[in-house]
């Protein structure tokens, strides 16, 4: 049952922020399945786009995995690809900004001390 109301306002409210200013176009809905999976796609005629899939895996629960598409108001195309699940939320777009490279002094230790674990101190 909660897997149908999280399908369920996903869809709602991608659906409700395509109709504040323009056309529907595309509206494609599929689930949620028996199996809890289900599929969806919203197009606009102004250039939105939002699509998902989503799955329940027998030992994390549930997968989702979609993107979303707009203009943005100087002209750029923002495209976002993303995932959650047992990992969290994850998204990735050429426009998100992306941390510096780490020192190579820095990324020295980080491997030293990846490569000799430590035993945890008992008191």
């Amino acid at each position: 049952m909660r897997l149908n109301a999280i399908f369920l306002f996903m869809a709602v409210a991608s659906l409700g922020q395509c109709q504040r200013h323009s056309q529907i176009i595309r509206d494609d809905i599929d689930g949620p399945n028996p199996d809890g999976s289900y599929k969806w796609a919203i197009e606009t005629d102004e250039g939105i786009y939002h699509e998902q899939r989503g799955s329940v895996q027998e030992d994390t629960g549930l997968a989702v995995k979609g993107q979303y598409q707009y203009v943005a108001p100087d002209g750029q195309v923002i495209n976002v690809l993303y995932s959650a699940d047992e990992n969290g939320f994850q998204a990735s777009g050429a426009h998100l900004p992306t941390p510096p490279p780490v020192p190579p002094a820095i990324q020295k230790i980080i491997d030293y001390l990846n490569s000799h674990p430590t035993e945890p101190t008992r008191i």
